[in-house]
């Protein structure tokens, strides 16, 4: 979300509306669980309660939340995740992303994310990833009083550990902007860009369309043209207030409004779910949109954008529509994810919702895809229309019937057969998809 004041704005990470919630949940045979929710309030930055610091864990721990029975709220890690959405057969054959780098695009910076991804990876048996932080044009001190600052940090967190979980062997370009205002983001993202650092950019952040400046927004719009036509593949998540995005005052309110970036039709959008999976295997059960007081899938209508080509008999109106696709988002069912929140030697466990999972998740799957196609697949969209018209659609997504993205005082949108303005497509069979972005058949 993005608040202007006068000229300038503030991008808020997506994680805004979700919570984080301690999962302090330590190895089966010592059941213990405590939680903290984070709930900020609707265009301020994120607010949470630390309770204590999770003890790093090792290969196949099994926490509280992942038992069978459990109360809530519960999780997954990442190989519950990975089998939900098929994504374990593209890394078995060793399509892990390998080669290929993803740019996380953030603001300000997380002092510890190194020691956080290091718990992460011992935590779940994963490989230490080429992380490289890039900060174009310096970076900000950290304030960890600074509300704003911290919920930029667990956005981080959150982003490249679980680009990194979907894509284990993809390098990772963290590129830092100054602060989140518009014009800094802006810079951040040109530099990659321009500097082409990589093969797929994930944009866990956004605002109302009528909020950025137009000529930020042309600006914005001609560099991910420039992007799509060298290769690159961006994702940016669609928002954590269903239909609505935060006013652009900052006064609380929200007005009906689609969110950019992930409205640019060179963007792929993803919206949210609720995921339904076996806590221990991860086996698919079924998926809603998310809605569950926590926040609601992003997704409606844009007011700068017309229909792309690639679009029609998908849907029905005249406008660009958001999300293309989705991605678990609940908080109850969220993903495990290290978070210090900027304090050397204090490493904690969360679970995390929100559709900030769902864009470096997607790019990880793009990543793993570009390994398996021996080249960069690009601009995804107009094959992902594609495969909506044909028999291969029920094989590639899982089509989200159910659900909508009301959020108080702004009427949302419905779900229904096939693309809709709330969930997209749906969410990835990915290693089917991945066979057909990468080979056609």
């Amino acid at each position: 979300m993005l608040c202007m004041d006068g000229s300038w704005g503030r991008w808020l990470p997506r994680l805004a509306l979700m919570a984080l919630v301690l999962a302090l949940v330590f190895a089966q045979g010592a059941p213990r669980q405590v939680t903290a929710r984070m709930t900020p309030a609707v265009g301020t930055s994120p607010r949470y309660v630390l309770v204590g610091s999770a003890p790093h864990a090792t290969t196949g721990t099994v926490f509280d939340c992942q038992v069978p029975g459990a109360p809530q709220p519960t999780c997954y890690g990442p190989q519950q995740i990975r089998n939900a959405y098929d994504v374990t057969p593209l890394l078995n054959r060793g399509d892990t992303g390998a080669g290929k780098t993803i740019v996380i695009i953030d603001a300000f910076q997380a002092p510890t994310i190194q020691s956080d991804l290091n718990a992460f990876d011992q935590t779940f048996g994963l490989p230490s990833p080429k992380l490289h932080i890039i900060a174009p044009f310096g970076l900000t001190p950290f304030d960890a009083s600074n509300q704003d600052q911290l919920g930029w940090s667990g956005e981080i967190s959150l982003d490249v550990q679980w680009a990194h979980a979907i894509a284990p062997g993809a390098a990772i370009d963290l590129v830092l902007s100054k602060s989140d205002s518009d014009q800094d983001i802006l810079n951040a993202s040109r530099y990659a860009i321009l500097h082409h650092l990589g093969d797929v950019i994930s944009q866990s952040f956004g605002e109302g369309e009528s909020c950025m400046e137009p000529s930020i927004m042309s600006q914005q719009h001609q560099l991910f043209e420039l992007a799509t036509a060298e290769g690159v593949t961006i994702f940016a998540s669609s928002g954590d207030d269903g239909a609505a995005q935060p006013d652009c005052n900052s006064d609380g309110g929200l007005f009906l409004s689609a969110s950019t970036p992930a409205s640019d039709p060179f963007v792929t959008g993803v919206g949210g779910t609720n995921l339904t999976a076996n806590l221990t295997t991860g086996a698919y059960q079924s998926e809603t949109a998310w809605n569950d007081g926590y926040g609601e899938s992003g997704g409606g209508f844009s007011t700068v954008y017309s229909r792309p080509a690639w679009q029609t008999g998908a849907s029905a109106g005249h406008a660009r529509g958001v999300p293309d696709v989705a991605y678990n988002a609940g908080v109850d069912d969220g993903v495990l994810t290290y978070f210090s929140d900027g304090t050397p030697g204090v490493t904690s466990l969360y679970i995390f919702g929100g559709t900030s999972a769902g864009s470096p998740q997607w790019s990880g799957i793009i990543a793993d895809t570009d390994q398996l196609a021996h080249r960069d697949v690009g601009l995804i969209n107009p094959a992902l229309y594609l495969v909506y018209h044909t028999p291969a659609y029920g094989r590639a997504f899982h089509d989200v019937t159910t659900g909508n993205n009301t959020v108080s005082g702004v009427g949302g949108y419905n779900t229904g057969r096939g693309w809709d303005p709330v969930t997209g497509l749906g969410t990835p069979q990915a290693n089917n998809l991945a066979q057909l972005l990468a080979f056609g058949d």
